[in-house]
C-alpha cells in the first residue's frame, strides 16, 4: 500500500472552501479576484487555497498581465477520477463475489 503524500489531491479536497474554488474553476478559468468575488473569503485566503490546490496538482496558473489566471488541471482531476474508478470497481467486484457465494458461506 502506498504511503500518504503531502500535496495529495484528496487531502486538498478535504476543505469545503477548496472544493468551492474547484467548482468555480470548473465553469471557466478565473483570476484570484474573480474567485474571491464568488466566495465569502478574502483574496489572500483564496490565494492560499489556490497554492494548496496547485501543490496537489489540481489547478494550474498562467500570467495574464499583472494577474494570474487559474484553471483546473485536467491531468490532476483525471488522476482523482481514476482512483475513484478503482475504488468503485473493487467495491463492485467484492459485492459480486459476495452475492455469488452460496448462502451458507455468507455468514
Amino acid at each position: 500500500m502506498e504511503t500518504y503524500q503531502v500535496g495529495d489531491g484528496w487531502d486538498a479536497l478535504g476543505d469545503p472552501t477548496r472544493r468551492a474554488i474547484l467548482a468555480c474553476l470548473a465553469d471557466q478559468p478565473r483570476a484570484v479576484g474573480e474567485i474571491a468575488a464568488e466566495l465569502p473569503i478574502s483574496r489572500p485566503a483564496v490565494s492560499q487555497h489556490l497554492k494548496v490546490l496547485k501543490d496537489a496538482g489540481l489547478v494550474t496558473d498562467r500570467a495574464a498581465g499583472t494577474r494570474r489566471v487559474y484553471r483546473l488541471n485536467p491531468a490532476g482531476v483525471a488522476a482523482l477520477r481514476d482512483q475513484l474508478d478503482t475504488f468503485w470497481n473493487r467495491a463492485l467486484k467484492g459485492y459480486q463475489d459476495f452475492t455469488e457465494q452460496p448462502t451458507e458461506e455468507r455468514s
